[in-house]
């Protein structure tokens, strides 16, 4: 059975911004790229910094500490000093909320 967990109200995460919800398995970072939602966990393989916070670019967020790119849609690690993919999550809208499913 899959264990959907709130993001926030569809209202709140409108095209280009990001949200981080804190789970029971870490941090997963919720992205709304031009009204498409895509989750992935919110901590760089390189050296266990947060993803977040850092800069889009396109459907790609460079690792603020560091600079290593990931693919918000696949988790596809893109360039060094990372060389693992990350984590990603289905999402969907239930009752006009942001959910994400954590159950792996």
């Amino acid at each position: 059975m899959a264990e959907w967990v709130n993001v926030a109200p569809k209202s709140e995460l409108t095209a280009g911004t990001r949200k981080v919800v804190l789970t029971e398995i870490g941090p997963i970072a919720v992205f709304n790229l031009a009204d498409e939602l895509f989750a992935i966990e919110d901590v760089c393989t390189h050296d266990g910094g947060e993803l977040a916070s850092g800069v889009l670019d396109g459907d790609q967020i460079i690792c603020p500490r560091h600079g290593s790119r990931f693919c918000i849609r696949t988790g596809r690690v893109l360039s060094p000093p990372a060389y693992e993919d990350i984590e990603i999550f289905p999402t969907r809208i239930e009752n006009e909320t942001v959910q994400v499913n954590i159950d792996l």
